[in-house]
């Protein structure tokens, strides 16, 4: 399965969990997802932090494909790292879904085959996000399993219409702003 050898490769960070979801042979993950290898740091082999990473990250694999992606990212200019590390596992009808700080409306790019939605977000949490896309709240997920859950708002988002305009990854690179991210937290 294509999300444990994610996991082998150090690819994942900051699991939450990686977990069966609903049906045979499918994996779901919450977590940090690495979108580059880090430099190697000593003659053991030892790689220091990847430089990039997608944060938030929601996968669920079917075998050896990814079905569905999400999370975000803090600059869309990371997109193709993502796209270069984890193509050739992209199934034909995944569902893309990214979450981009420094876009200020949506947009719809095809890559690899895959139409990416991105959705700008300055703020809040990826996963929330998605449950709102998928029309779920809490009470749906009740007594399921982290990967059932994940499954569940796949499931619930296979008829995802993304909006913004189709447009090519240049001009969607075009179409960013110096926005940041906004942190709150304790005072």
């Amino acid at each position: 399965m294509i999300i444990k050898k994610y996991e082998e490769l150090g690819r994942l960070l900051n699991v939450a969990f990686v977990d069966s979801a609903a049906e045979a042979d499918t994996l779901g993950f919450r977590g940090r997802l690495a979108l580059a290898e880090g430099e190697i740091a000593d003659d053991a082999g030892n790689r220091k932090p990847p430089p990039v990473v997608m944060e938030q990250a929601i996968l669920l694999s079917k075998g050896d494909k990814l079905i569905m992606v999400s999370g975000w990212l803090t600059l869309l200019e990371d997109l193709p790292a993502f796209v270069e590390m984890y193509k050739d596992d992209f199934a034909p009808e995944m569902l893309a879904i990214l979450y981009v700080v420094n876009i200020s409306k949506p947009l719809q790019v095809e890559i690899e085959g895959v139409n990416f939605a991105l959705i700008p977000m300055r703020e809040g949490v990826a996963w929330n996000e998605l449950m709102d896309a998928a029309a779920l709240d809490k009470d749906d997920l009740k007594k399921m399993s982290s990967g059932q859950k994940v499954f569940k708002v796949w499931d619930s988002l296979r008829d995802f219409k993304a909006k913004g305009d189709q447009v090519s990854l240049d001009e969607a690179m075009a179409r960013t702003e110096d926005i940041k991210r906004v942190e709150r937290g304790a005072l």
